[in-house]
């Protein structure tokens, strides 16, 4: 059993999307639980993946491609894991700042906020202050993460959670940023929750919210 898994696992690393979507259908026939198959086969290796992209052993296009490969798995297993009843861990926002629409960085933390097993709500680019409290109130995310790439777009991310504040829901969410131009100081300087340097750890942080 765990041969296959661990095939699944070498094969989403290496973003074989038609192989991985083959190994999982494999593995449900012989009756492998659709969880057990998430877990030890497609989030660990996207664990994997996140690692080495943190120590700069693989880039972006790499990391795409395994999580294209990821995401062929999970839609194979989708109908399995909705009959047996399994959730997601939680629900987390994703966005870059309004004014800014650089969306590789994010793109990637969603993908990665996906691999660690939450359900992600991407409100893309050029998001407002008021499209992110919606959301919140929409949604009941627990995570909200603000990506700015621009050094004139960051202070937006400021905007961002004085509105959060605002609308009484900062004891309900976790806010998150990150960016090129942002700094730990930063982040604590306009009361974020967290500041992580790359997706990766981003997902870490993120994950441990819901434990």
């Amino acid at each position: 059993m765990s041969e296959i898994l661990e095939q699944i696992s070498t094969s989403m690393q290496r973003g074989k999307s038609k192989e991985v979507k083959e190994l999982v259908q494999t593995a449900l026939d012989q009756g492998i639980p659709a969880k057990q198959i998430l877990d030890e086969s497609l989030l660990k290796g996207m664990s994997i993946v996140g690692e080495k992209f943190k120590n700069n052993e693989v880039f972006v296009p790499e990391v795409l491609i395994a999580a294209r490969a990821m995401n062929m798995g999970v839609e194979v297993l989708k109908p399995a894991l909705n009959a047996s009843g399994v959730q997601s861990v939680g629900k987390a926002i994703v966005c870059t700042v309004k004014g800014d629409q650089h969306d590789i960085g994010k793109n990637l933390v969603k993908m990665m906020l996906e691999g660690a097993g939450l359900e992600v709500i991407d409100l893309k680019t050029d998001v407002s202050k008021e499209q992110v409290v919606e959301a919140i109130k929409e949604t009941h995310a627990k995570v909200v993460c603000l990506s700015a790439l621009l050094t004139t777009t960051m202070s937006y991310q400021k905007e961002i959670i004085d509105a959060i504040a605002e609308a009484g829901l900062r004891d309900q969410v976790k806010v998150m940023v990150g960016g090129a131009p942002v700094t730990q100081a930063f982040a604590d300087e306009i009361g974020a929750d967290a500041y992580t340097a790359d997706a990766a750890s981003c997902a870490q942080v993120a994950r441990a919210y819901f434990n």
